[in-house]
């Protein structure tokens, strides 16, 4: 149940029906998960400390929304792929500030099948004699392997990162690939022969198998994922996270909304079908672009529009041509906003903004750009945890415009 700003109510502080720690034996070599040792519930307390310290100051902070089963939450995993000091294939992680791969098989955070489809992979590259793509020799083939599987759909994408584009025996290895997981619904096959650690080439992909795309469901609507295009890893919470949004907004039908950073359009899209006027998506990935054109004709929504630019200039052209916005929702990396984005936002002035972070850190920073010029307020912050096991906390902000600024 939320209050009619759409935070968690008191009575619910840090509660969590999940018990114990987790316990792996690469906690230490990994470093993905930073709160290893700590019950969930313990996590959730040290969370809501760490989001009051940072934020508390702007507002009171409502209780961390937790999960009820917070393992195996990942919908997307991808593994670099090497050899060890016996020459045998390995796949993993590399360890932080190194190219040293730390060999994963079974991650408590990831999602199972999507494990097993790596395994298998790293096994067929033996059988196949395919050799792991070595960046500084240039040479080998695959370098990464990407996958991503829809929660609600269950269709699942692989991505074959290669340094090459020549896979020995590639009609055979895809084939028994397939056989062993006919869950897979698309396989791509995606060129990085570039010294970086980016995963993913710039290039197109090319697609193996299937359509070349999955497609998932979340707050009751359909979208298509691309192996490029951003979509929330752990969809379970980000239904949380998303009512929350819409119930900051508190869209009344005769809304005008702005999806700043909108990816695949699904924040703009739930917008649009809960109660928006009209909504633009602004994004500067062609690709997410047009995943996000594709997914509000799947759905049928023609209240909204999505643009290929960059934010802060459209806002900035918006505001120019003295356009009224009522809310603005956005979703920024993170690295967060910018100067130019924020200014050029308070220029529109929107009545409401909602601000989704994934850091707390610059998340303030922002906050702070925003507040000196007198024309919004904080209204409230709720923190959910997208990530459990991990340092990693998401957070939404309402704001809004001061009355006569």
């Amino acid at each position: 149940m939320m209050t009619s700003n759409g935070f968690a109510p008191a009575t619910k502080r840090r509660e969590s029906s999940a018990r114990g720690s987790l316990v792996c034996p690469l906690a230490h070599s990994c470093g993905g998960c930073q709160l290893q040792g700590m019950s969930y519930q313990e996590q959730l307390e040290w969370k809501q400390d760490y989001v009051d310290e940072v934020l508390g100051r702007f507002s009171v902070v409502a209780p961390i929304l937790g999960m009820q089963r917070p393992v195996r939450y990942r919908n997307k995993i991808q593994a670099v792929f090497g050899r060890d000091r016996s020459g045998a294939i390995v796949s993993g992680i590399y360890r932080a500030g190194t190219h040293r791969i730390i060999p994963v098989r079974d991650c408590m955070i990831e999602d199972e099948i999507s494990d097993k489809i790596i395994g298998t992979v790293r096994s067929l590259m033996k059988t196949f004699r395919i050799d792991p793509y070595d960046e500084d020799a240039q040479s080998g083939c695959i370098r990464h392997v990407l996958v991503k599987r829809g929660f609600s759909s269950g269709q699942v994408m692989v991505v074959l990162v290669v340094g090459t584009p020549r896979i020995p025996s590639k009609a055979d290895f895809i084939n028994i690939l397939r056989q062993r997981h006919p869950e897979i619904t698309t396989i791509l096959m995606n060129l990085n022969d570039q010294h970086t650690s980016m995963v993913l080439g710039d290039g197109p992909e090319t697609v193996l198998y299937g359509p070349g795309y999955i497609e998932d469901a979340l707050c009751g609507l359909r979208f298509r994922i691309s192996a490029k295009s951003f979509y929330q890893v752990n969809p379970v919470q980000t239904e949380k996270l998303y009512d929350i949004a819409m119930k900051m907004a508190r869209l009344s039908g005769t809304e005008s909304v702005i999806d700043a950073y909108c990816g695949t359009g699904t924040i703009g899209l739930v917008a649009a079908r809960r109660g928006a006027a009209h909504v633009t998506g602004i994004e500067l990935n062609p690709d997410a672009v047009r995943d996000a054109v594709a997914n509000a004709d799947r759905n049928g929504i023609t209240n909204v529009e999505f643009v290929c630019a960059d934010a802060s200039a459209y806002l900035k052209e918006l505001a120019t041509e003295k356009r009224h916005v009522d809310v603005v929702f956005l979703d920024p990396p993170r690295a967060g906003s910018d100067e130019r984005f924020l200014s050029s936002m308070i220029r529109l002035a929107p009545d409401t903004v909602v601000y989704i972070s994934c850091n707390p850190l610059t998340l303030e920073r922002d906050l702070r750009y925003l507040l000196r010029f007198g024309s919004y307020e904080v209204r409230g912050i709720q923190p959910v945890d997208m990530f459990p096991y991990t340092d990693h906390v998401e957070t939404v902000v309402l704001m809004s415009r001061v009355d006569g600024k």
